[in-house]
């Protein structure tokens, strides 16, 4: 027979035990973005240091991660902006295979449900990053969709993602940079556009103004902010309200160029960067647009 004071000592223990991880609970909770409005959508450009990682949250519960950064600490951010219960990942977007976009990646696909991934289709054999993202993609049997302009991905009444880059399948394609194969795509909120451009240089900037690209409310910068992406006509074209700048603190790139940076200034565009604000976060109803970040 087990005596009463026992049981009451056991009780007592799991009481408290339940207590103590509450309280861790509630603590990690605190670290937390707040949840999403409903009928809103969020997009969160990542401080994960020199390199590209965005996560969008659309009103029909689906989360969309473009890059993912150089390194493992995108899954720290995607811990902290979902919910705990939230494991699975709609769609998953690599620009291009420069490990800055695409190291991150390969965590990700381990510990979250990825449903689908598009990517440009140009490879790059040299790059253990690479690899093991396709290995991975490979057997989890995920479906691996190349990305080509027109098409257009329906995500929730009244927002869509378009596909506005490469112009045709790079599969096999020798290119002189791993930049001119990033994927540009545009997300179409009722009255609020992202541009999100990859590394694009200036010349596939040129082509988007040949297809009539026109104004957006927030332009994701190419390049992290080179100089060699964003042309004067490029900005004109599109005559954006924010532009973000995904950099990190120090970098020996010397990124954002002040080159870049002056072009922002001089037509007035309101410069967040991911280097000076931390994580970054739009917030939209489809009319109306919300900023927030950790520090500015």
């Amino acid at each position: 027979m087990v005596s009463r004071k026992k049981i009451f000592l056991f009780l007592i223990f799991l009481l408290g035990s339940i207590l103590i991880l509450l309280g861790l609970i509630y603590f990690q909770e605190g670290k937390r973005v707040g949840a999403i409005r409903e009928s809103y959508l969020r997009v969160s450009f990542l401080d994960i240091g020199q390199g590209d990682s965005i996560l969008i949250q659309t009103p029909g519960n689906q989360d969309i991660l473009i890059d993912g950064g150089p390194d493992n600490s995108v899954v720290d951010k995607l811990g902290r902006t979902l919910p705990f219960y939230d494991r699975d990942i709609e769609l998953m977007i690599l620009t291009h295979a420069h490990a800055d976009h695409i190291c991150g990646l390969v965590e990700v696909l381990k510990r979250y449900e990825v449903k689908q991934v598009l990517y440009s289709g140009k490879v790059d054999n040299n790059s253990a990053c690479f690899l093991a993202w396709l290995d991975i993609i490979e057997e989890k049997n995920i479906p691996l969709t190349v990305a080509l302009a027109g098409q257009n991905i329906s995500l929730a009444q009244g927002l869509d993602m378009k596909i506005l880059y490469p112009e045709e399948d790079l599969t096999g394609q020798k290119l002189k940079d791993l930049n001119d194969s990033s994927v540009v795509t545009l997300l179409d909120f009722k009255e609020i556009e992202f541009l999100f451009t990859g590394d694009a240089p200036q010349e596939i900037e040129e082509k988007l103004i040949e297809e009539k690209l026109e104004k957006v409310e927030v332009l994701k910068m190419g390049h992290h902010g080179s100089k060699y992406s964003t042309s004067e006509e490029f900005l004109d074209a599109i005559n954006p309200e924010y532009a973000v700048i995904q950099s990190g603190q120090d970098n020996k790139y010397g990124h954002p160029h002040f080159i870049t940076l002056r072009k922002l200034e001089k037509r007035g565009v309101e410069i967040l960067r991911n280097d000076i604000c931390g994580n970054i976060y739009f917030e939209t109803d489809g009319e109306g647009l919300e900023v927030k970040s950790d520090k500015c």
